[in-house]
């Protein structure tokens, strides 16, 4: 199926409920409330409802600009790698379980009651170091092999830009293929539908919610694809130094970038014009190749169940 990219809209009532594919399954936050939505492999639908308030939410501090798009992106990593992780739950088919449950009991021996929280910060901990290196530290050494021939730190900081870039756009079409994360980008699909339907006023149901795009601007992917777009700018301020500076820059700068990338999302988020819309167009193109496919009935379904659970009474509490 081709979808179309053209996905401008005027949504009656824009929302700041998000979500994240998983394994057989939805997560979507609401202002109040996390919901993890899960087919089982029986076929029913496992409902977990949890209240949450976002940590960039938790007070005046943590609601200023730059900061709560640093807090957000930290905040979302750890809520979706555990949610990630309880829905691989019901699909573990592991032989060495034993060995598993013995090294589960010695660590939580170690940590006792922490265990949970220090297990989930490791994890998060991995997940940004890998990217680190695998987006940020591997295209800077690509691009220092042209430094030989180029002068200009502007134009080295452009191309090493481009290159992150280029591999991440690989890397996500590669994925894409894989048939286990077929199935979850599918569900991510399932999300922005159901998200685009209770956005236009529409009742939830499979047959409404299918008629919509499987494309929304406000998407991680779009997020993303926005911060390494900050990054190539931000980091040409800090010229070509040598090795270990461009690895401390980068990696210190992160923060400030992802918080940058927020503020301008949100910005392009909240309005309908054309220059918006066009800012946000590579990310929906990633989203189109790679990251969101479309899904079947089964999984609206679960889609659906996921956002009625975060739905405030307040219409006004989930505005973007």
């Amino acid at each position: 199926m081709s979808e179309n990219i053209n996905v401008i809209s005027k949504p009656i009532h824009k929302t700041s409920i998000g979500g994240q594919a998983l394994i057989e399954g939805i997560l979507m936050r609401g202002p109040e409330k996390v919901s993890i939505a899960v087919r089982k492999p029986d076929g029913e639908i496992d409902l977990k409802v949890e209240k949450s308030l976002p940590l960039n939410k938790k007070n005046k501090i943590t609601s200023l600009p730059i900061i709560r798009g640093m807090l957000g992106l930290v905040d979302s990593l750890k809520v979706g790698m555990s949610a990630l992780m309880y829905s691989a739950e019901f699909f573990d088919e592991n032989p060495n379980e034993t060995e598993t449950q013995e090294k589960e009991s010695l660590f939580k021996r170690i940590f006792k009651e922490k265990a949970d929280d220090v297990a989930m910060s490791l994890t998060v901990f991995l997940s940004i170091a890998i990217a680190v290196v695998v987006f940020m530290i591997l295209p800077n050494f690509l691009t220092n092999l042209f430094s030989n021939r180029i002068e200009n730190s502007i134009l080295l900081n452009l191309i090493e830009g481009l290159i992150r870039i280029f591999i991440f756009f690989l890397y996500v079409v590669w994925v894409s293929k894989l048939e286990d994360v077929r199935r979850v980008f599918e569900y991510h699909g399932a999300e922005h539908k159901s998200i685009h339907a209770y956005e236009n006023g529409v009742p939830l149901t499979v047959e409404n919610v299918k008629k919509f795009s499987i494309l929304h601007p406000r998407c991680g992917t779009s997020f993303l694809f926005m911060v390494m777009i900050v990054s190539i700018v931000v980091l040409s301020f800090f010229g070509w130094p040598n090795p270990v500076m461009r690895i401390l820059t980068r990696i210190i700068m992160l923060p400030i970038i992802a918080g940058i990338s927020y503020e301008i999302n949100r910005f392009i988020g909240k309005s309908n014009s054309k220059f918006c819309y066009y800012l946000s167009y590579p990310g929906l193109l990633i989203q189109k190749y790679a990251t969101v496919k479309e899904p079947d009935d089964s999984q609206i379904e679960v889609a659906i169940k996921a956002l009625e659970a975060v739905i405030p009474e307040n219409k006004e509490a989930d505005l973007w």
